[in-house]
């Protein structure tokens, strides 16, 4: 597949996702409307995001878990507001062992109610809190529209469900984990974001306040990336979670949860992906190098090959993800096109010609063509290629954020809002009124992604209403 060739991004930016998806060998279609096959290099990928996110989480204090896929419907309805925000999602499982159940059973679309069943069971005295605990695995919505990646009936997560004392305890969780999030989008992914709170309409179903991180990807749309929720004591009045605080009183818990799914691999593929294919981050990349050897007869291959095997042990020995690509049924031009796609950071070249000289061919991904080539000396070859990984890595989010702040607009009306928002993001003062949001949305086919924490030291008008406004909000449409 390796070898034909994308629709380019101006062209069809949905189609050229939809088939990059699939050309670069992350993912399938499943059987099952609106699922998907992760494939191993789509999961590769996958694992490199969840294991520097666990790591974090670890690191602060936050311990594994796992509870039941399928999750009584009764729970559901004990939280109002929850189970009307997931309502036409939910898939409902009605017959077990060739019999009608008793009680209809939901595929959890996420955990709060299950986690806070158990949570009401293990909570007894303040000495039991805070209670720190990760799921990781995946979840079912039933949705309408599907695209891989960025919105399947199926999709993986972690979800990080905490329990706490008192309100402050809770909100500084909440704001913990935002920032891990961040930090995780800049350092590793290397996607710019802007944290903020989402309003009362986009907020999680049953949450007091959501939190999001928002990225632009590069059709200009907004993709929440990630979100991490306050409850106060919505679910811990439902589901009786209650404990005796230091003064011998009866309490109910504060709750958080969080996430980052699977739909950050359709973001890394849509904010760096170019018109040859994916561009992987080098600190997430499956592969960070490949070696493509290249001769033309044995006697070229013998010696061809020698330096190719030493160089691959020397990068393996430095930590470097390397991969050598030595297969003799497809023509060196192919397997440039087949990297390409898949977006490995850096190719290594090596013909007859680099090892009379002692040096290779540097070929980075994120610069196609002359611009990105040079040759260097195979001596401490580890070295050379460690630090070009970085300036690819710091080079990516450099132009991530270069192209996103070039793109959000300041529009000084509300019909000039409306054009801004067709390519752009509009960051105005608004209202904070559903009436006003709504408007924009009917109007303008956008919505608001989140109020930044970062905010003009003057108040202003809603683009809107003209009514005065505190806070500036990102408008934009989005994922």
């Amino acid at each position: 597949m390796a070898d034909e060739k994308l629709p380019t991004r101006a062209e069809d930016f949905a189609e050229w996702y939809n088939q990059l998806v699939i050309k670069s060998d992350m993912a399938d279609y499943a059987p099952v409307r609106g699922c998907m096959v992760v494939k191993p290099y789509g999961w590769a990928l996958w694992e490199n995001i969840t294991s520097w996110l666990d790591r974090e989480f670890k690191e602060t204090g936050h311990v594994n878990a796992a509870f039941p896929t399928l999750i009584p419907m009764s729970f559901f309805e004990k939280e109002k507001d929850h189970v009307e925000g997931f309502a036409p999602e939910l898939a409902v499982v009605t017959h077990g062992g060739g019999e009608e159940l008793e009680e209809k059973l939901a595929v959890r679309p996420t955990s709060e109610t299950i986690i806070g069943h158990m949570y009401a069971k293990w909570i007894k005295s303040w000495r039991d809190l805070p209670i720190l605990i990760v799921q990781w695995g995946s979840v079912l919505r039933w949705e309408l529209r599907t695209k891989l990646f960025l919105r399947t009936a199926e999709f993986y997560w972690h979800e990080g469900h905490t329990a706490h004392a008192s309100a402050d305890e809770a909100k500084e969780e909440m704001y913990r984990i935002l920032d891990i999030y961040e930090r995780f989008c800049l350092e590793e992914a290397a996607i710019p974001v802007i944290k903020g709170t989402k309003s009362e309409t986009e907020r999680f179903a049953g949450a007091h306040t959501t939190t999001s991180i928002e990225a632009m990807m590069w059709d200009k749309r907004a993709l929440q990336s990630g979100t991490s929720h306050y409850f106060s004591t919505n679910f811990a009045k439902a589901f009786d979670i209650q404990f005796v605080d230091t003064s011998n009183t009866l309490q109910y818990a504060e709750t958080t949860s969080w996430a980052i799914s699977s739909r950050i691999i359709g973001a890394l593929i849509m904010v760096h992906g170019d018109d040859q294919g994916m561009v992987m981050p080098p600190r997430l990349a499956p592969i960070q190098a490949v070696i493509v050897p290249i001769y033309k007869n044995e006697n070229e291959k013998t010696k061809v090959m020698e330096v190719a095997d030493r160089i691959f042990k020397e990068l393996k020995s430095a930590k470097i993800r390397v991969k050598m690509d030595d297969r003799e049924n497809v023509s060196s031009g192919f397997k440039f096109n087949d990297w390409e796609m898949r977006g490995v950071p850096l190719r290594i070249e090596i013909g007859p010609k680099d090892v009379e000289k002692g040096s290779v061919a540097l070929a980075r991904r994120d610069k196609p063509g002359k611009e990105g080539k040079s040759f260097v000396s195979q001596e401490r070859l580890d070295s050379t290629v460690s630090l070009l990984l970085q300036e690819i890595q710091d080079s990516l989010l450099k132009r991530a954020i270069e192209y996103r702040d070039a793109n959000i607009h300041n529009p000084k009306d509300f019909e000039e809002l409306k054009k801004v928002v067709q390519d752009g993001w509009a960051f105005s003062y608004w209202c904070e009124s559903t009436d006003c949001e709504k408007k924009v949305k009917e109007e303008a086919k956008a919505t608001t992604r989140n109020i930044p924490f970062n905010q003009p030291d003057k108040e202003g008008t809603c683009i809107v209403c003209g009514k005065p406004s505190k806070r500036k909000v990102y408008f934009a449409r989005a994922y």
